[in-house]
């Protein structure tokens, strides 16, 4: 079954608020990706207390290096 991505936007321009993305897969939440200015951050489902963090410099290099090319 292909994954639910719900998105929660604030405002287009992502500033002091933190943009929310819930996945979830088969009826189940897998976690919650955060996207702010600074980084994007994975928050497992069950898991309130420690992210996971990337800088964007970080999240790019590990899309090169682990993504699954795909022309646009």
């Amino acid at each position: 079954m292909a994954h639910e991505v719900k998105i929660n936007l604030q405002s287009m321009l992502v500033q002091r608020q933190d943009v929310e993305i819930e996945v979830k897969k088969d009826g189940g939440k897998l976690g919650t990706i955060l996207i702010s200015q600074g980084n994007i951050e994975w928050l497992p489902s069950g898991n309130h207390v420690n992210k996971y963090n990337l800088t964007w410099t970080q999240f790019s290099d590990f899309m090169a290096e682990h993504g699954m090319p795909k022309r646009m």
